[in-house]
């Protein structure tokens, strides 16, 4: 990949966090954030939009409606990036060694990989997220097993029925999963019907279920309902989820722990 085929992939990433963060802006204020010309903006909101990411408007752009709860992997990996990563550390302080963990797609469960990045200890990790499998490549003891379908380029998951079938003969102590939204009846929700069905499937085959969601997540619903959270799951959040979210949990049976969030630092490197 040459020099300017860098900048240009990270000027567009730049655009994407900034339009995400601020939902539209004019062609002035993105240029001003990214440090790009005008003429050099307009090119990459077109690119953008042809992607699917971003709707052009007059004078400037909106983030696309499309992209919703389902932003770039990369743009929402970065949002209440301090929530998530406390949510990961508690997460990975419940693993022990020698356990079979499966860790699902998503951005929060993605900091439990790179805990364990950290901390290496032995373990049998199964995820259907290439994020997960990347960051837990060539790490001593852990042992990775990544499931097999269809590609969701959105969620950088795999999904469908091949995936299910491989769940049907695993078992594991302990799984790890994420949520796009837990909407106003207690519910965990997705965008994606194969996500949704998958989810179901991988709870049947744990032990134990924990949920993993910043208190950003509380309230609005996606498309596809999951699961509700009840007596046969936990919860990890931060403690900003509000007091009337922690009562509807507790009537409902959900075990829940809230974190304080930990100070911004960057992401460890096991050799």
């Amino acid at each position: 990949m040459t020099k300017d085929q860098n900048m240009k992939d990270d000027r567009l990433s730049a655009i994407r966090h900034y339009l995400f963060e601020k939902t539209s802006a004019s062609i002035h204020e993105i240029a001003e954030a990214v440090g790009a010309s005008l003429p050099t903006v307009r090119r990459d909101l077109l690119t953008l939009e042809t992607e699917g990411a971003v709707h052009r408007t007059h004078g400037g752009a909106r983030i696309a409606d499309s992209a919703g709860i389902e932003a770039a992997f990369e743009v929402r990996e970065q949002t209440c990036i301090a929530a998530k990563r406390a949510i990961g550390l508690a997460a990975y302080a419940d693993l022990r060694p020698d356990m079979s963990v499966f860790l699902d797609a998503g951005t929060t469960v993605l900091q439990v990989a790179r805990r364990i990045r950290m901390n290496p200890l032995p373990l049998s990790v199964f995820t259907n997220c290439l994020a997960v499998a990347q960051v837990l490549t060539d790490i001593r003891d852990v042992q990775v097993t990544l499931l097999g379908g269809r590609l969701r380029s959105r969620n950088a998951s795999v999904l469908g029925a091949l995936a299910e079938s491989m769940l049907e003969r695993l078992w594991f102590d302990q799984l790890f999963l994420g949520a796009s939204t837990v909407g106003d009846d207690g519910c965990t929700y997705t965008m994606d019907e194969d996500e949704a069905r998958l989810n179901e499937k991988m709870i049947t085959r744990a032990a134990r279920t924990t949920v993993l969601a910043d208190a950003s997540k509380f309230g609005p619903r996606a498309t596809y309902k999951v699961t509700p959270l009840d007596e046969r799951l936990d919860l990890i959040t931060d403690d900003s989820l509000a007091a009337h979210w922690l009562d509807k949990l507790a009537q409902a049976g959900c075990r829940t722990r809230t974190v304080g969030l930990e100070a911004d630092e960057p992401d460890g490197d096991a050799p």
